[in-house]
């Protein structure tokens, strides 16, 4: 027969499971709206689930202050502490579920507005994956279920591969002017979204096998530095940077780089890397809402002032540089001028690029 302490310590386990079942079931409610608001245009119901993260939000606080006062109650060791202390992981987790859903919402609320073709199947073949994955991940939470944990955890390249696929539609339909800019980073912006999904269901399933096992792998494969360039249109010096960087061949870091309004690349930067033996000519323009997994870069620089709107909102733990450094697609003058600013630009970014890697290394590189 159980012990009162061991009645007493499952019965505040229970409640903490029903309250995240509970807030992981309006989530994934939300995320099936949204879905739905999308494919048939519902601002009604996009307004709802907009009104409707509220409730999410006081669920988050609610989760938190039960963990805390099981943690101060029953002082928990082993297995029932490392629930509560994944428990408050994963309540996190969920609450960007809720901001996900919300911000779907806000877009889909945006393309009414306009008249576009949207391509509802797609989007409804990432959800399909993303939702149950999250649907999963909570369920083995409550369950216990490292074997079920894994198993949704591996469906989230899947996801991926399904959202790439997609953004590389969406740029192609906007070269060829059959959807607006505006609607372009509103449709990308629900794809990072529903794809988002998939990412806070792995991390979920991450704390459960950490709750079932001990075993924590949050942070496998992420040993690499990951750095991205930012500046006004993503058509010229990001891309020479990032083409740059890329070119010294150092599997520690990860670049990107995107734009603020990202427009096609310069047709002068794509000759002038070439001669450098650098071939951009299967990149794309990209917004900084594009850049996948955003979340998990430490470095921003920015090569415009006006690209420093990019820095995140101070405290953060993200390194911010301006490199501001003239932009050569905007030089005038005769062709050899114009390749001599082109020149300037590429020697600036080098040296700097190369500097700042053999600062994070620690070692000179070749």
């Amino acid at each position: 027969m159980a012990t009162h302490f061991e009645q007493s310590l499952q019965r505040d386990i229970d409640r903490i499971r029903t309250k995240v079942s509970e807030m992981a079931s309006l989530g994934e409610h939300a995320l099936r709206d949204c879905v739905k608001a999308l494919t048939e245009k519902n601002r009604v119901l996009a307004f709802s689930v907009i009104l409707r993260d509220q409730r999410i939000d006081e669920l988050e606080k609610e989760v938190d202050r039960l963990c805390l006062e099981f943690i101060v109650r029953q002082q928990p060791v082993a297995g029932p502490l490392r629930m509560a202390y994944a428990t408050i992981r994963i309540n996190l987790e969920l609450e960007r579920v809720g901001d996900y859903a919300e911000s779907i919402a806000r877009q889909i609320l945006k393309l009414t507005s306009m008249n576009v073709e949207i391509p509802a199947d797609r989007y409804t073949e990432i959800a399909n994956i993303s939702i149950p994955m999250l649907h999963d991940a909570v369920k083995a939470f409550v369950n216990q279920d490292a074997t079920l944990a894994r198993a949704a955890a591996e469906k989230e390249e899947l996801v991926d591969v399904l959202k790439s696929r997609l953004n590389a539609d969406l740029m192609k339909l906007n070269r060829e002017n059959k959807i607006p800019f505006e609607a372009l980073n509103a449709l990308m912006m629900i794809a990072r979204h529903l794809e988002r999904v998939s990412d806070q269901a792995k991390n979920i399933c991450t704390e459960v096998l950490y709750m079932c096992t001990g075993e924590y792998n949050r942070h496998k494969g992420t040993e690499a530095s990951r750095l991205i360039f930012v500046d006004q249109r993503n058509s010229c010096r990001s891309q020479m940077a990032e083409a740059i960087a890329n070119s010294l061949n150092q599997p520690q870091f990860i670049f990107a780089s995107a734009g603020l309004e990202p427009t096609s690349i310069d047709p002068k930067t794509l000759s002038f890397l070439k001669e450098k033996g650098l071939d951009i000519s299967k990149q794309t323009s990209k917004s900084i809402e594009q850049i996948p997994n955003l979340d998990h870069y430490q470095v921003i620089v920015a090569l415009a002032p006006e690209s420093k709107k990019a820095f995140p909102k101070a405290p953060t733990k993200v390194v911010c540089l301006d490199w501001s450094v003239e932009d050569p697609s905007k030089a005038t003058g005769s062709p050899t001028e114009i390749k001599a600013a082109y020149e300037s630009t590429y020697q600036f970014l080098h040296s700097h690029i190369q500097d700042l890697v053999e600062a994070v290394l620690g070692d000179k590189i070749d």
